[in-house]
């Protein structure tokens, strides 16, 4: 049986100050496509990089999660981003 994760993401701009919310199963992967002009939205913004990252084991659960952040202001975006629920440095730990 393969065994995904699920990853919801922040990207921050710090050139534009922008935020990208996504969904991905391979966070690093997806921020260098993000880098390499691969998403419409994302390319015109360059350089990004993840300053919040959350994992989920079900998909519906991390697309539910996305859906909720996009609602999110910069402010809430910048306290979630310090919080206990940012995964980042866990995440890049383990690589």
């Amino acid at each position: 049986m393969i065994f995904f994760m699920y990853y919801v993401y922040i990207l921050w701009s710090e050139k534009y100050d922008k935020y990208y919310k996504g969904f991905t199963t391979n966070p690093l992967e997806r921020l260098q496509a993000h880098n390499l002009g691969e998403s419409r939205y994302t390319k015109h913004f360059t350089p990004w990089k993840i300053i919040h990252l959350e994992s989920f084991d079900e998909k519906s659960l991390a697309l539910k999660r996305e859906k909720a952040l996009k609602k999110y202001s910069k402010a809430q975006i910048k306290e979630l981003a310090k919080s206990s629920k940012n995964s980042l440095s866990l995440f890049l730990g383990k690589q």
